[in-house]
This record gives structure tokens, C-alpha cells and sequence, in this order.
């Protein structure tokens, strides 16, 4: 079925660019696209039953529809006349000239509002300024019962599709009823075995198509929809299950450092491990030295210490010689490491952090960057007086000579890192921070063309992500958990505030500021021209609030703002000077978020709050929790609503970030646990995410497939599905 849509339907010129902004081409394009939601016919009435100051809701045919101005007022107007198999009712838009131009005549419609009364008896019925709506179709029964097959059975739902314009629910609706009567209908075949669909109790694809789009009652639909998420997932959990396949056909560099060499090099750190992180270095030491290419997700909570394990498993790797060919180990040089983080400050800081980790040691470290590239140890100075770290900015062409020769066996960068134009001697050991998703594809990109050696790989994330999400998305990855935070580490002070006590915060700020301490302060947008694109002016940007903070509130401490729209050596400047303690209060929007480590820093307000999801303001608040000084962020909200202050006080209750998640995640759903869907997945994929059990079989039944058969050779409609969907890329 994955031909043209003018195959089956009479679909104009309009119709299809339309169709192209709903990412619409085909007709099996047009059967996965599902409804939004379904209408109930049981509160409408019909028009011949309208009654002046009822609350109704009607179902017919727009018949007339024009614009004007008020009479007295010159306000613009939409009119409608609206009609039903029992008559006809006025309906009045005003100031809503619009709703005219949207709902042409012939659109079937959903009508519901107050009627109003006019003329000389009060006997003219009206709408005024209802609620309108596109509806598929007009429902055969209002307000009736139907016998269906001897027993009553109410009137079927109606599906609600997301429209464009040029597209209509209605359109897509009847466009579909032919599809569903066309012969080749019948020919769709099943991508997923009967026997799962029968051990699951799923409808097939072709009764799941019907009842999603036309369904007799909403057991229908919410059946249709169970197995449309269980397919999404279950496809999901075959890539996955897939590229780890793939992945495990490498030989990996094995590492095999005693413990001991390991402990030596991590009593020189400046703090005393957690058990946490003692088991994750364990967990990933085990790993490298198992024969196959390590695949894990490192999970931890913002500030559990994931940088310092990454640190000691690198060392692992650096103390352990290249291999001279597959079997022979050379006598000298060090495998390497590739560690890519997603921003400039981040690599920078990342950089600093290794230096301190590895400076007692012969080691060479690079910083790669869009901006610059760094080496340490400097050949000209090794001293860090005059807060130079030790390292000296070298060419990108030098730098990319020593990677190759392998004189740098750890390199920390953005993506960079993966440009072709980096080539690596020996490279056994990638470490990616906040990158989400790096596959199969990515991976081979970064092995060399002269032998089949497949880097381990440690992807780390503080993103609080629940476990449904987590088994979805990284089926192919183990998983380590970071659960406890370092020795000392004292748990932030958290409070909602609402407008009227914004000066209380400021005053708690300025004592924060008078005991050596500096400050964040977050807004949700850059400048005004962006708060009044979003057609809210009560937005704070952090532009004109680091303006305003200055000259009315802290006119006696250095502010400084930060934003994605500044270039890289404007954002390395400003965190400079707020690192080193020059600037009092640094105004930032979101950019902040990730990574970004000043230990000074104990107080954070953030404005708009419920701009952002709690996950995100979790990520926000932990940027303050990096050092065993008491630290407080202030969460306010413009919208003081009682949904709006329930959902920010789990902030102060939840035990940790994975609470956080597993609440947004029942209360908003899974796309807002990063502020935006990232994901690559539809909604109703997304409200599979919410079903554990879901999840959990069907990751049981791709792997029991991949176990007989790992290449899908027995199930090609399988494999046909999973390279339609551009899911199978790993080859």
C-alpha cells in the first residue's frame, strides 16, 4: 500500500502540498496517520431541540458562511448558517473574522456553546461565539439509541484528526473509507508474526487500520491503539537489539588493568569515591576485558560524580598497550580515548577537569573544538601560576598529526571528534556525555579502515530519564545507575515562589553574594523580541533582565548574561569571568543546563518555571550542587495556577531525578521530560512509554526472535517494515 494517493483517491494539487506539510505522500502515509483524539455524540442534541440558554453542542453542515462588521461597533465578524437533517441555527463569531475563511460551505462541523435569544419575541435561536470544529462526519443518531444485532449500542465515536490547511478532518475521513473499500486493502500484509498477536490478544493490522479510524465503540479504538504501540516499541527494541548484534561482531581492545593500578590512581583524587562509582568503574572494567565491545549507559543523577568515573576507566585504557596486530600486543605507546560532549564550555570543562585528574602523570591530553584546539602538558610551561592550567593552544593540524601518530591518547571535544578529518593510531575507548542516542553508525565511523576493532563505548547522561524510556531507547546499552551523591554533599533547598516575593529571593541572593557566593539567574528567553514572538510579554529574557537587574537591584555586585545566540568565544569569555569569580550573577537562559560546573556558585532563581519541564529544571538546579556548600535554587512561576504550583513542588519532594521523571511522565507524558520531543517517536509510541509491561514484552519478543533468527531472514516482512521506517541503518 505504499503507492501515491491519487492511486486511490482524487487528490489535487492543493490537496498534496497540504498533505506535504503533514508528511503525507502515500497512502500507507495516510493510514498511520491517526486521530488526535475522538468526539462523543451522546451530550449533543439536535436543532429542532435547541432551547435559549441551554449549553449544547450540535452536529451539521455549514451552509452559509460570510464576514462583516458589527453594526454600532464596526467590529469584524464571522457569520455561519448551520444545518441539520431537523433545520437550521445562526451562529456569530465576533472579532473572529477567521472562522469564515477556515469553515467554508459544505464543512461538517461540531457546534457547542450557549443559545442566545433575539428579535421582537425572543424567538430567534443563536450561537455566540462557540466553540467549532471540524468532525469527519455527521453521526447518524443524535441523542438515540441503535440496535445493533439485537442489542443497543450507542452511537460510534468520531475521529478528530490534526488538519492543515487545504485538509480537513472531513477529507481525511472519506479518504480514507476509500482506501479501506479499495482491493488492494486487502493485500496489506502483517509485519508482526500472528503468534504475538495472539499471544497478546492484538487485533491484525487490517482490523487495527478499521478500528483505529472508524471505530464502533472506544474499545475498538483503544485496542487498535494498544497495538500500534506495541508495534512502534516492538520494531524500536529489534533495531536496537539489532545494532548490538551488529556491534558484537567487532573484537574491542581488551583491557585487563589489576584493580589495584586503578585504586592508586583514584586515591589522588580530591575526594573519596562513592560506592556507586566504585561499582560503575568495576561494572565497566568487567566489560573491558570480556572480548566483545562494551555498549553501556552510565545513569546518574546531576552532581553523582559520572566525570570521575569516566576519568578512572580512561586511565585504564591509556595504561594499556595497542596491539601490534589481532593477537600481538606491542611494547610500548597507549590505547586511546575519544570523550564528546555536547557544547564548547562543556569540552572545556572537561577538559580542565582531566588535567586535574591526570597531571601528576606523563600523559598527553587535546581539546578539540569548532573554536581552538589545546594540548597539555604545554612544551613551553607546565606551571599553572596565573590561573593557567598548564596547556597551550596548538594548531588543528598538529593536534590532528599527534592523534594519528597516537602522541595524544585522550582527546576531548564536540563533535569534531567525528569528522573525518580525525584519524586515530589506536583508538579503544569512547566516552559520550548528554549525547542520548550515538549508534551503531556513528561508532564504525571511528574505526580505522585497517583493522575491525570496535571502541568501547560509555554513554553518560544526567537526563532523569524513567525506565520504561530508558529499556525503549537504550535496549541496546547495560546499564549503570550513579544513586548516591558524593561524601558531604549537602541536598538543595528548594522553593516555589511565586511574583510577589521575587524581592524576598533577591534579598536571600545578595546574602548568598555577601558570603563569597555566586548566583544564576534563568530565563526562558534570550531578549524581548523573543518573549513577544511567543505572545507572552510576561516572559523574562535574560538580555533585559541582567539589564534591569543591574540598574534597579544589584547595581553593587558584576552581572553578566549568557545565551545560545552569543559565539562560542563570547559564551568561553563569559564563563571565564564567572568561574574565576569576577562576575557576581550570571543572567543564562537553558544553556546552562548541561554540564556546566562553577563549585562557587550556591543560589539559583529561575524565572517562568513552568516554561520548563521538571526534568529540565532538575538539569537547571544541579548546576548549583557542585560543592559541599549549602545550596538553593528558587523556582517562580508567572502562572500561579494550583496545576502549575502542584506540578513544580515534586521539585521539593521527589527524592531524586528519576522520581521527577517518572511524575512528568504521568502527569504530561514522555515528550515533555526534556522540554521537546527528541525522541524520534510518535505520540502514540510516546503513550506506550507510560506501559511497562508493554515495553517490557515486547524488548522479550524482539530478543526472542533475534535469538533464531538475527538476521530476519525467516521474518522479511519484519526486516521490509524496519528498512520503510529507516530503522534498520546499521549496516
Amino acid at each position: 500500500m505504499n503507492f501515491k494517493l491519487e492511486e486511490i483517491a482524487r487528490v489535487s494539487e492543493g490537496h498534496r502540498a497540504a498533505l506535504k506539510k503533514l508528511k503525507i505522500s502515500t497512502v500507507l502515509d495516510l493510514l498511520y496517520y491517526f486521530p488526535v483524539r475522538y468526539g462523543d455524540t451522546s451530550t449533543a442534541t439536535t436543532i429542532d431541540k435547541l432551547v435559549s440558554g441551554a449549553h449544547v453542542a450540535i452536529f451539521g453542515r455549514i451552509i452559509k458562511a460570510s464576514t462583516k462588521k458589527a453594526f454600532r461597533s464596526n467590529m469584524p465578524m464571522a457569520e455561519a448558517v448551520v444545518e441539520d437533517d431537523t433545520g437550521k441555527v445562526k451562529c456569530i463569531w465576533f472579532n473572529q473574522a477567521y472562522i469564515a475563511k477556515m469553515y467554508t460551505e459544505g464543512s461538517l462541523v461540531k457546534i457547542e456553546g450557549v443559545i442566545s435569544a433575539r428579535g421582537k419575541d425572543k424567538d430567534e435561536l443563536y450561537f455566540s461565539n462557540p466553540h467549532i470544529e471540524s468532525v469527519a462526519r455527521v453521526p447518524d443518531a443524535i441523542g438515540d439509541s441503535l440496535f445493533v444485532d439485537g442489542g443497543k449500542e450507542s452511537e460510534p465515536p468520531y475521529p478528530i484528526y490534526r488538519e492543515s490547511k487545504g485538509i480537513t478532518s472531513n477529507w481525511i475521513y472519506h479518504t480514507l473509507q476509500k482506501i479501506f473499500k479499495d482491493e488492494n486493502y486487502e493485500k496489506l500484509q502483517d509485519p508482526i508474526p500472528e503468534s504475538i498477536l495472539t499471544k497478546y490478544n492484538l487485533p491484525s493490522l487490517k482490523t487495527a487500520l478499521v478500528w483505529i479510524h472508524a471505530p464502533r465503540n472506544l474499545k475498538h479504538a483503544e485496542a487498535a491503539r494498544k497495538r500500534f504501540a506495541f508495534e512502534e516499541i516492538f520494531l524500536l527494541q529489534l533495531e536496537r537489539q539489532m545494532e548490538r548484534n551488529a556491534v558484537m561482531q567487532f573484537k574491542p581492545y581488551v583491557v585487563d588493568i589489576p584493580q589495584e593500578t586503578i585504586d592508586t590512581f583514584t586515591s589522588k583524587f580530591p575526594f573519596e569515591l562513592t560506592d556507586g562509582q566504585r561499582k560503575a568503574i568495576t561494572d565497566i572494567l568487567r566489560d573491558f576485558k570480556s572480548g566483545h565491545p562494551m555498549s553501556r549507559l552510565l545513569h546518574g543523577d546531576v552532581g553523582s560524580g559520572k566525570t570521575a568515573v569516566a576519568a578512572a576507566t580512561t586511565y585504564a585504557l591509556t595504561m594499556t598497550r595497542p596491539m601490534k596486530d589481532r593477537d600481538t600486543r606491542q611494547s610500548f605507546g597507549h590505547l586511546q580515548t575519544a570523550y564528546m560532549v555536547p557544547t564548547e564550555i562543556l569540552a572545556k570543562q572537561h577538559f580542565d577537569s582531566f588535567i586535574k585528574f591526570f597531571q601528576h602523570l606523563p600523559i598527553n591530553i587535546g581539546l578539540i573544538t569548532g573554536s581552538g584546539c589545546r594540548k597539555f602538558p604545554s612544551k613551553v610551561s607546565s606551571n599553572f601560576r596565573n590561573g593557567n592550567n598548564g596547556s597551550t593552544e596548538i594548531s588543528r593540524n598538529q593536534l590532528l598529526k599527534w592523534v594519528a601518530n597516537g602522541e595524544i591518547p585522550i582527546l576531548i571535544g564536540t563533535h569534531a571528534l567525528i569528522q573525518k578529518s580525525v584519524i586515530w593510531k589506536h583508538l579503544g575507548y569512547v566516552v559520550i556525555d548528554e549525547q542520548h542516542r550515538f549508534g551503531t553508525a556513528q561508532r564504525k565511523k571511528l574505526v580505522r579502515k585497517d583493522n575491525s576493532f570496535m571502541p568501547h563505548l560509555l554513554s553518560m547522561t544526567a537526563t532523569p530519564i524513567p525506565r520504561t524510556l530508558a529499556l525503549t531507547f537504550y535496549g541496546d546499552l547495560d546499564l549503570t545507575v550513579l544513586d548516591e551523591m558524593p561524601h558531604g554533599r549537602k541536598k538543595v533547598i528548594t522553593g516555589i515562589v511565586l511574583p510577589k516575593h521575587r524581592e524576598e529571593v533577591y534579598e536571600k541572593i545578595r546574602k548568598e553574594i555577601q558570603a563569597g557566593r555566586q548566583a544564576y539567574v534563568i530565563c526562558p528567553r534570550i531578549d524581548e523580541a523573543d518573549a513577544d514572538k511567543s505572545g507572552s510579554l510576561k516572559l523574562r529574557s535574560a538580555v533585559e533582565e541582567m539589564k534591569r537587574l543591574k540598574r534597579d537591584v544589584f547595581p553593587e555586585y558584576n552581572l553578566d548574561v549568557m545565551h545560545s545566540k552569543m559565539t562560542p568565544k563570547e559564551k568561553d569569555l563569559a564563563m571565564k569571568k564567572f568561574s574565576s569569580g569576577a562576575t557576581h550573577i550570571l543572567v543564562s537562559t537553558s544553556v546552562v543546563e548541561v554540564g556546566v560546573s562553577v563549585e562557587n556558585a550556591t543560589v539559583m532563581l529561575i524565572e517562568g518555571a513552568e516554561r520548563f519541564g521538571l526534568a529540565q529544571l532538575h538539569q537547571l538546579r544541579g548546576r548549583v550542587v557542585r560543592s559541599n556548600h549549602q545550596a538553593y535554587c528558587y523556582v517562580l512561576a508567572e502562572n500561579n495556577s494550583d496545576k502549575t504550583v502542584e506540578r513544580l513542588k515534586a521539585l521539593s519532594t521527589a527524592k531524586n531525578g528519576f522520581e521527577l521523571a517518572e511524575y512528568d511522565l504521568a502527569l504530561r507524558g514522555a515528550g515533555a521530560l526534556t522540554g521537546d520531543k527528541q525522541w524520534g517517536i510518535t505520540d502514540i509510541g510516546m503513550e506506550a512509554i507510560r506501559n511497562l509491561r508493554l515495553v517490557e514484552s515486547a524488548r522479550t519478543e524482539a530478543k526472542m526472535i533475534l535469538q533464531s533468527d538475527p538476521d530476519l531472514a525467516t521474518h522479511p516482512l519484519l526486516q521490509k517494515e524496519l528498512d520503510s521506517r529507516g530503522l534498520s541503518h546499521f549496516e
